[in-house]
């Protein structure tokens, strides 16, 4: 048998879809794990090990993929010299490592890093970033929706940890796991393309909670209440490019703003429990708007007492609703992220917002620039990196992602 078949993630079990979710879970109690020598029992994995994301279809995972617990976000640029021809050679080499990896199989050359591991709903996605266009003579495909994001005036942006000709966003339920698709992608672009910047974010692990819930930040504030549902009539129209959408090259991908926020948790600390309740517009301890109800209750904007609004002019809630932006929406799927401690010892700790959206321009702009022009959350936070990514559609198989633009 062929030896990287006997490595890290030979799973004897079988795989079954789930369906709506677009997630793989393993056979009843885990699918099974051989050890590194012949004839040992196989083991177990538990389900969280087990359970697989596909990465071929038609649309890239990472976008409406169930929020792993582990992220590494990473921006690549293309050597001098490297052009079209070259771009297409590395994408395709990374689309069959992905796809390698997210099926639980080791890849060519592979260190072995997890190789005890199961694929832990590792996900992969790819992105190409407005330089990339210039610098593959592809100027001609540049899609509108990739003109630079506006300044902001909280903006406090380190240019070499931005925006970068390529970008992939890893996501998996096993650190290690995360880690080790991260070092492999990274190796196998050599030659073609050096590390911009990379960041490690991390969210809630499964079971960590009493009942499944949305996200905490940092901040200790349930994050991502309001985003929109797949189950929205309108959810695809606001999320992906339509299949008939432009450039064509683009359908059914989506439009990725990334952005570094920093949180000065120093000062938010030092804020009464009431009083960040008032920044935000909703409780602390469950989500729930001041308004009442529970955390998916819908916010009563209008609702006063005693002649005041019960959510502030400026909450953050009430800044950034769709009824305050014209109807502008995006799907947030963010991770938290802590670097260790500043010089003068506040927490380097904060947000690595990533928004998805079929235009970025009635997405996220508009809804950025209303928070700029008031939102009372604005002094506790600092955007310090950001980025703007076109996330092609998926790959068939026997594809790679952004085939149709590189080859087209």
């Amino acid at each position: 048998m062929d030896e990287r078949h006997l490595s890290r993630r030979r799973l004897l079990g079988t795989v079954g879809a789930t369906g709506a979710a677009g997630v793989a879970l393993g056979a009843t109690g885990g699918a099974l794990v051989a050890h590194a020598q012949d004839g040992e029992p196989a083991t177990e994995l538990a389900s969280v090990g087990a359970t697989r994301v596909p990465f071929h279809g038609r649309r890239q995972s990472g976008i409406t993929t169930p929020q792993q617990a582990y992220a590494h976000l990473a921006a690549f640029d293309l050597k001098p010299g490297t052009g079209r021809r070259q771009a297409a050679a590395l994408m395709r080499r990374w689309s069959r490592t992905a796809a390698e990896l997210m099926a639980g199989r080791e890849p060519e050359g592979d260190s072995g890093v997890a190789r005890d591991a199961g694929p832990c709903s590792l996900s992969v996605t790819f992105g190409f970033g407005r330089s990339f266009f210039g610098r593959t003579g592809l100027k001609a495909q540049l899609p509108r929706q990739l003109a630079p994001l506006p300044e902001f005036s909280m903006d406090q942006l380190d240019r070499d940890r931005s925006e970068g000709d390529l970008w992939v966003q890893i996501g998996a339920m096993d650190g290690l796991v995360a880690f080790h698709a991260l070092r492999v992608l990274q190796r196998q672009a050599a030659g073609y393309a050096g590390l911009r910047w990379q960041m490690s974010g991390f969210h809630r692990s499964p079971g960590a909670t009493a009942q499944p819930m949305t996200g905490r930040n940092l901040m200790g504030q349930v994050d991502g209440t309001n985003n929109p549902k797949p189950e929205e009539k309108d959810f695809d129209r606001r999320i992906f490019v339509p299949s008939d959408g432009q450039p064509s090259w683009m359908a059914q991908g989506s439009y990725a703003v990334f952005r570094r926020i920093h949180m000065l948790l120093d000062d938010w600390e030092k804020k009464p429990l009431a009083a960040q309740e008032r920044v935000i517009g909703r409780r602390k301890s469950d989500g729930a708007p001041l308004s009442g109800g529970e955390e998916d209750t819908e916010v009563d904007l209008d609702k006063r007492v005693d002649g005041e609004l019960v959510i502030a002019a400026n909450a953050h809630v009430r800044v950034t609703a769709p009824e305050s932006n014209g109807g502008a929406a995006m799907l947030r799927r963010s991770f938290s992220y802590h670097d260790g401690f500043r010089s003068d010892g506040s927490p380097d700790a904060g947000l690595l917002f990533v928004a998805w959206q079929a235009d970025p321009l009635k997405g996220f702009v508009p809804v950025q620039r209303k928070l700029d022009r008031g939102d009372a959350l604005s002094p506790f936070i600092r955007h310090e990196a950001s980025g703007l990514f076109a996330v092609p559609g998926g790959a068939a198989s026997g594809e790679y992602v952004g085939q149709a633009l590189l080859e087209g």
